[in-house]
């Protein structure tokens, strides 16, 4: 079960690509969050939403909104593939222990061992104020966080 739209987004910390520690609560006060789940980098459908992103990050920037994107990768696949593909936000590595952030807002799949397509929209009190999610192969639209953003 998925955090819902009004809970308090519970807190963590992660490494990002660079291995970085990134705390949830850091941005508490300062900026809105799209804190966007995927389940593996290097594939198709993961780079497409990811470098939407990338393309749209100035309309999330006016939207005083910060995007965290978590997989279950290791920082060390999560460097390579934000240089490839040219991803300036943060990458967090949920790997150790495995998927564990994942688990706590509810998109971890057991089965393949990742996190699924799950997106929470954190208002800058911590709470969350939006969730999109979408199967393992279809892409979530990034105008959908924009919107959800438009509301806060």
């Amino acid at each position: 079960m998925t955090i819902p739209v009004g809970a308090q987004a519970p807190d963590f910390e992660l490494k990002d690509n660079h291995g970085a520690p990134v705390r949830l609560s850091d941005f508490r006060g300062q900026k809105n969050v799209v804190l966007l789940f995927y389940p593996f980098a290097f594939t198709g459908v993961c780079t497409g939403e990811l470098s939407e992103i990338r393309d749209r990050l100035e309309q999330f920037a006016e939207r005083d909104a910060e995007v965290l994107a978590v997989s279950n990768d290791s920082i060390h696949t999560l460097r390579v593939f934000g240089e490839q593909e040219d991803l300036p936000f943060p990458l967090l590595s949920d790997f150790w222990p495995h998927g564990n952030v994942s688990r706590a807002y509810g998109v971890f799949d057991e089965d393949k061992g990742c996190a699924v397509r799950g997106t929470f929209v954190i208002d800058q009190q911590g709470v969350v104020r939006a969730t999109v999610s979408s199967g393992m192969a279809d892409a979530r639209d990034a105008g959908e966080y924009l919107e959800a953003l438009d509301t806060l």
